[in-house]
């Protein structure tokens, strides 16, 4: 199949298309709503037929809509992308979206480090991709997820929102939310909660409640027992079960400090995101994605923290981390929240993560003048292979 000709110089400011290619889902009439090009493609199998006959669809929607990049967001996808991108004078990018699997599925995983340039959502998944597939690090990007800023903004939401969790949650008016979001269950390290608090009182601290906002009837055992180690320490009162809660941004609103003990690695970790987007203190386990979302020392100076980061499954060291939080004047508290609001705009807002991408595509583009490859209407288009 012939190149699409090449011409110089390339349209920097032409309008780009969103053509996604992909089988048919339930996003594809938001898609097209929005404006978006939807092409019917099987890329959700590793049949070798499958693939190739997929690769070929691909190629002659390169070749049709002069299409510059590829981006490949699955490992169906990626092989495709890989296949048509050999034949055609494409860049591909792809994004890994965890840390590398092992066996016959780190294998067919391995499409997706392939890519010209690898996008990862974080620093925790980045190494060990890059480790395993020896990629250099001027190939990969690393695009933190995005959370709805308009959503999670501390003046969207209005004071009856937050008195209206309060008495659900029968806090008393003059007592500190503890904010501790998420399912309860094993990975998630609420057993840690009854020893924190009592770590808490044994060193003086009163008037605080830790509101437990997750569904907790999945792991009955394990929630049980928290109850009941909280009755054994005396800390019942001081802990609350409150099961999902729709309203998060509120719930976010209403917390003095949000306490996040997991023990496992979260695959995405945005609730730390989204506390700090509300101006909320963060007390976070040291682990996975999670402590990038936080501004604090030793990786940050004191003067520019939004939180803290603490051992996993260590109540001490959380206890230690809060009793620090609850020491804060109220001219520190607002200082800190003011810097934690403020990553929502220069971090996690949508807008400012869009602009990672369409850097990609200008270097994918310059990359391509420099290799001879320039075509029509560079950087114009592009495809996204899902």
């Amino acid at each position: 199949m012939p190149a699409p000709r090449s011409t110089w110089p390339p349209r920097w400011c032409s309008p780009a298309r969103a053509l996604v290619a992909a089988e048919d889902g339930p996003l594809v009439a938001e898609l097209t709503a929005c404006g978006g090009e939807w092409v019917p493609l099987v890329n959700a199998t590793v049949n070798p037929f499958k693939l190739r006959r997929g690769a070929r669809v691909l190629e002659r929607l390169i070749f049709s809509e002069q299409v510059d990049i590829v981006h490949a967001q699955s490992v169906g996808g990626a092989w495709i992308a890989n296949m048509a991108a050999a034949r055609m004078p494409v860049r591909l990018v792809t994004t890994l979206l965890d840390v590398p699997a092992s066996g016959l599925r780190g294998y067919w995983a391995g499409a997706l480090a392939r890519g010209d340039w690898v996008i990862t959502p974080s620093n925790f998944a980045a190494a060990p991709v890059m480790a395993r597939y020896k990629i250099p690090h001027e190939r990969v990007t690393i695009v933190p997820r995005s959370i709805d800023i308009a959503a999670f903004d501390p003046a969207a939401v209005d004071a009856a929102r937050i008195e209206a969790l309060r008495k659900a949650w029968r806090i008393p008016q003059t007592a500190r939310v503890l904010l501790v979001p998420g399912r309860v269950a094993p990975w998630n390290g609420q057993r840690i909660l009854p020893d924190v608090a009592r770590t808490l009182l044994d060193s003086g601290v009163r008037g605080f409640v830790f509101v437990l906002a997750g569904e907790h009837r999945s792991y009955r055992k394990y929630a049980r027992a928290i109850a009941k180690e909280a009755q054994v320490k005396g800390v019942q009162a001081f802990i609350r079960f409150t099961g999902h809660c729709r309203d998060m941004p509120a719930a976010l609103a209403t917390a003095d400090t949000v306490v996040v003990p997991a023990i496992e690695p979260p695959v995405l970790g945005r609730v730390v995101a989204q506390a700090q987007a509300m101006g909320r203190p963060v007390v976070t386990s040291d682990v996975g994605i999670l402590p990038e979302h936080v501004a604090a020392p030793p990786e940050m100076p004191e003067d520019v923290r939004t939180g803290w980061v603490a051992k996993p499954g260590d109540a001490g060291d959380f206890a230690h981390a809060l009793s620090e939080a609850f020491a804060l004047d109220d001219a520190a508290y607002r200082t800190l929240a003011e810097r934690a609001a403020l990553r929502r705009i220069h971090v996690l807002s949508r807008e400012r993560r869009g602009r990672n991408p369409r850097r990609l595509q200008r270097l994918a583009d310059a990359r391509a003048l420099a290799d001879g490859r320039a075509r029509d209407g560079s950087a114009a288009k592009r495809t996204e292979s899902r």
